[in-house]
């Protein structure tokens, strides 16, 4: 049965935090995902994404903050002074409308995929025997036969990992890095079919990925997260407007560089991305006469080109050009 689309929200935290030790491997995110989006969760290694993953899907339990799943809301209560709860009957049944495939999927290497769905289908109790051949056929995998799981492709093995998320049905996907590893064949299968979930079975899906490009295809939203912190959140749409034609200059001072352009130079349509950058939407084709008040301001001026970006160059501009984004 199709699924209904509109804006409300599948998943919203707020100030979700994991702390282990002294570390907050997740520190206060606060992150909304919509109906019918599919969501790019971008960061580097290290930054977050699998542990706040895992803390909605039910595997991890948060040290602070609260997640509201399908509109219901769970967050930790103090029962005693050393008994903590977290969650609540009515938020935890939203979880069996939840599919996820964090880190790698877990499969019988020496079995069929329809041996591996078969387990699944009787762990879960789904009497529904005809399910297992259904959703083979979705993820493309109805003609692999006999052959067994060790022997598949790494795509094949991606596509087995989200066909096990599928078998509750579920109206809300989780991947953690999907496309990682994989061949650019092997890619563009697992991109149509997110695409296919999405647009056919209109599956909302919270996805990382450290392709950036092959990110940007299918994403309807994104959240950056850096250090356990949500930096941002922005449609695809506002991603357009930000990596629009500029010129950008790196400065030792933006304040000082933003209060030039505005009282100086009368800009005002500019942004400050990242630390020392400036982006400059507006007389971009008077980029030396903007160059020359920063220096008669006492400004300086680092780098100054004419820019059009991607996500990827958002991206770098906001975390720092030692991307190892996973």
């Amino acid at each position: 049965m199709e699924k209904e689309m509109n804006t409300e929200l599948v998943l919203r935290t707020e100030k979700l935090t994991k702390i282990y030790g002294n570390h907050k491997a997740v520190n206060a995110v606060s992150m909304n995902v919509r109906k019918g989006d599919i969501y790019g969760f971008i960061g580097k290694n290290g930054a977050g994404k699998t542990t706040f993953m895992k803390m909605v899907a039910g595997l991890a339990a948060p040290t602070e903050g609260s997640i509201e799943l399908f509109g219901k809301r769970e967050e930790k209560k103090q029962l005693g002074k050393n008994i903590e709860l977290f969650g609540n009957s009515e938020a935890d049944l939203q979880r069996k409308r939840i599919g996820c495939l964090i880190e790698q999927p877990g499969t019988y290497p020496n079995m069929t995929a329809t041996e591996n769905l078969e387990i699944v289908r009787r762990n879960l109790g789904i009497a529904e025997k005809n399910v297992v051949a259904e959703i083979l056929e979705f993820v493309g995998l109805s003609e692999a036969g006999k052959k067994k799981v060790k022997n598949f492709s790494m795509g094949m093995k991606q596509r087995l990992g989200i066909a096990i998320s599928l078998m509750r049905n579920p109206d809300f996907l989780i991947l953690d890095e999907p496309i990682n590893g994989l061949d650019p064949a092997g890619i563009k299968e697992v991109r149509d079919l997110l695409l296919k979930l999405n647009r056919e079975k209109q599956i909302t899906i919270l996805i990382s990925s450290h392709i950036l490009g092959e990110l940007s295809k299918v994403a309807t939203r994104y959240g950056i997260i850096r250090d356990g912190v949500l930096m941002e959140e922005f449609d695809a749409e506002a991603l357009e407007e930000k990596c629009k034609r500029c010129q950008k200059i790196v400065v030792d001072n933006t304040a000082t560089a933003a209060q030039i352009l505005e009282e100086t130079l009368s800009i005002k349509n500019y942004d400050v991305p990242g630390e020392n950058v400036i982006r400059i939407f507006e007389r971009i084709e008077d980029a030396a006469e903007i160059n020359r008040a920063m220096i008669l301001g006492g400004v300086a001026l680092k780098e100054s080109y004419l820019a059009g970006q991607d996500l990827e160059g958002y991206f770098i501009d906001l975390l720092g050009d030692d991307t190892k984004v996973r």
